[in-house]
């Protein structure tokens, strides 16, 4: 029988474009967004408990988000939740992981997946998950999931891959970073592009072997830890692992450069709901299209999100495309889709008061 992989869920990033709702101390992935009464990693560890066993769940996190984690996701065992003393992104992230599973069982295949992302039809996407899965048997393959575009959306990246490949795991041709809506209309139109939704799928001894090949620096800093994991010398290791390497993502430091990368194609409902104009695209919406999570009253407005604690009376006149967030200390009113704006307000915000982020 096949042995159940291990689930790698990355949940150390801050948020920022969701704020003033999500905060440093308690960023989105550690909030209920949707209003389901379960937070998005406890949503996203929901999806995978049926590939996998509680034991075989490791969640990669902050050293700050170490008592959210275990309070919102009591069933994983201290041990395997990794905190990272320094943010370093996905690369350093996953190397954490993977050498520490590796340590102890090198025959194991893992699934990689964001703490933060929603996916609406999951039985489509637990189909995908074993395709992946199986597709990841051959010796070196790095296998991604790859979303069907319905529109050319600038806020992701995207994926080519050979469209005569017949197989359900096609193999990749090239990445391209969030494009700009000339180049994303161009992409969704040729059919050989997928948005990459940044869930991986591989064997252990594939991505070790990428991340000598192709980031040895890492590779040398995370294989010195054999000793370390699962011993309670690995913080002390890992604070000298971290100090070490650079901050780089997984798809630039590895995926750009393999050639033994592969996607799975999926349709299944998916956003990483990255910020306000993405979960307004998700949420209920009233004629005008506006998202009202508030006790409000709304004159000639259209295409808003509002979201203020039901016990203050919001009333709102004349805004289009507007965002109004009243979250603790912090009143945000501002273009709904000015996400870039954000690491400037955050920053702005920051030299006010560290109590403002």
């Amino acid at each position: 029988m096949q042995e159940k992989p291990y689930i790698v869920i990355m949940a150390g990033g801050i948020g920022s474009r969701f704020w003033p709702y999500s905060r440093n101390k308690k960023p989105k992935q550690f909030l209920d967004v949707l209003g389901t009464g379960r937070t998005l990693l406890q949503m996203t560890y929901d999806r995978f408990i049926g590939v996998s066993d509680p034991d075989k769940f490791l969640i990669v996190t902050n050293k700050h988000y170490f008592d959210l984690v275990r309070e919102q996701l009591p069933e994983v065992s201290e041990s395997n939740i990794l905190t990272e003393p320094l943010r370093r992104n996905t690369a350093n992230c996953i190397a954490y992981a993977s050498y520490k599973i590796a340590q102890k069982d090198k025959e194991a295949k893992i699934i990689v997946t964001p703490a933060d992302h929603l996916i609406l039809k999951e039985i489509n996407f637990l189909q995908k998950i074993n395709l992946a899965l199986q597709a990841s048997n051959e010796e070196g393959r790095l296998i991604t999931i790859g979303i069907r575009p319905n529109r050319p959306e600038t806020g992701y990246g995207y994926i080519q891959y050979f469209s005569n490949d017949k197989a359900e795991a096609k193999k990749v041709k090239t990445f391209t970073e969030k494009p700009n809506s000339k180049l994303a209309k161009t992409f969704v139109e040729s059919g050989e592009f997928v948005w990459n939704s940044g869930m991986f799928v591989w064997k252990v001894e594939s991505i070790i072997k990428a991340f000598e090949k192709h980031m040895p620096e890492v590779a040398e800093a995370f294989e010195e830890g054999a000793q370390y994991y699962n011993t309670d010398q690995e913080n002390a290791f890992i604070f000298k692992a971290y100090s070490q390497v650079k901050n780089i993502s997984i798809d630039y430091g590895i995926m750009e450069k393999s050639n033994d990368v592969y996607v799975i194609l999926g349709d299944f409902g998916w956003s990483d709901l990255g910020s306000w104009s993405g979960l307004h695209e998700i949420r209920n919406k009233d004629e005008k299209e506006n998202v009202v999570e508030a006790n409000a009253l709304l004159y000639d407005t259209e295409g808003c999100y509002v979201k203020v604690p039901s016990e203050k009376l919001v009333v709102v006149q004349g805004l289009e495309n507007y965002l109004i967030n009243d979250s603790e200390n912090v009143l945000l009113i501002c273009k709904l889709d000015a996400e870039k704006k954000f690491r400037e307000f955050v920053s702005d915000a920051k030299t006010k008061s560290e109590d403002f982020v």
